[in-house]
């Protein structure tokens, strides 16, 4: 790749913070220039993105891919790209572009994630919405915690996500068991010992586990993975954790999972409805099952990449901007379309 003059247009809007981070970040690289569009209409963008080697954002239209004609790279700033597969697929017959998945609020996700682990086993919140109410102290007869020690954490997926994952809970007094599609990317050391299993080993690996914490990429081979006989494999003590994508798991295996105590519990932080319509009531449900139902569930609103406002997820963007400028070939979280991510 060779160090030209790099126009980088942005075709979704972004904070002034933003902004100013990236301007500040990338102000020694005389030959980027960085259009931050006021008017981000597939009108105006067709217009401006013709001049442009790298795009940012998180639903370009084919539109202005085509219109985008000296395109090189397309920058998915957010974590997953199954909504983009097709049609980087479809461009690549005829044109040359690398597609990047942004893993900049990996971070934060795996902090939610531990943190809808914990939450879920110390029972916090049955107790807090008790204390609301004025019920003070109330005992292990209504919510006991259950412990960590000694736990079996199974990590599905071992990408940026879940390898922090498995520093955060390194501390705990637990062993862990990782599955992972392909071994030889694994470059570091891991935090602790780890049994490790491949793809062929799903059954082995969820036998051998009571924690499963899920931070894969959604693709054909990933796409309801988890079903009934899945989710008993864990066993009666059993637990998940989803941060992934919802369609990892079977949506009515999990309810009846759930309801009937095939296992203890789950926290589930990704859903399977992002438009649902309202009920009379003006309530919006993402599933199709009443989870809301549940006592043994932790619902939360795919919120795990939050704060938004967190300026180290642009880093990654700032690392393969400052790549092509100085004409190193290799940039960072390229996907993979064999493998889907």
């Amino acid at each position: 790749m060779n160090a030209n003059n790099i126009t980088v247009c942005f075709i979704s809007s972004v904070s002034e913070e933003v902004q100013n981070y990236l301007t500040e970040n990338l102000k020694n690289l005389s030959n980027v220039k960085i259009i931050f569009p006021e008017n981000t209409s597939e009108e105006y963008l067709e217009k401006i993105v013709p001049d442009a080697e790298v795009l940012i954002g998180w639903r370009p239209s084919k539109s202005i891919l085509n219109h985008a004609t000296n395109l090189k790279v397309f920058i998915n700033p957010g974590a997953g790209v199954s909504h983009l597969l097709d049609l980087f697929i479809g461009l690549n017959k005829t044109r040359k572009i690398s597609l990047i998945n942004g893993h900049g609020n990996s971070y934060l996700v795996a902090q939610h994630a531990v943190a809808l682990l914990l939450t879920l086993m110390n029972k916090t919140v049955p107790h807090h919405n008790w204390m609301k109410k004025g019920r003070w102290r109330t005992g292990d007869d209504d919510a006991s915690s259950i412990p960590l020690r000694f736990r079996e954490v199974g990590l599905l997926g071992y990408g940026a996500i879940n390898q922090k994952v498995h520093r955060f809970l390194s501390g705990f007094d637990v062993k862990f068991h990782i599955l992972r599609n392909n071994w030889n990317k694994q470059k570091d050391d891991l935090p602790t010992l780890a049994k490790r299993y491949k793809n062929n080993q799903l059954y082995e690996f969820l036998k051998e586990i009571d924690i499963l914490i899920i931070a894969v990429p959604v693709t054909s081979l990933t796409s309801g993975l988890i079903k009934a006989k899945e989710i008993s494999l864990l066993g009666p003590n059993g637990l998940i954790v989803n941060v992934a994508r919802g369609d990892i798991i079977n949506q009515k295996d999990l309810y009846n999972a759930l309801k009937n105590r095939i296992i203890s519990g789950a926290a589930i932080d990704v859903w399977y409805d992002y438009h649902p319509n309202p009920d009379k009531n003006g309530v919006k449900r993402p599933y199709k099952f009443p989870f809301h139902s549940l006592d043994n569930i932790i619902l939360s609103p795919h919120r795990g990449y939050s704060p938004f406002s967190d300026l180290l997820r642009w880093n990654e963007v700032v690392e393969n901007i400052t790549r092509m400028a100085k004409g190193r070939e290799r940039l960072i979280n390229v996907v993979s379309f064999e493998e889907e991510y």
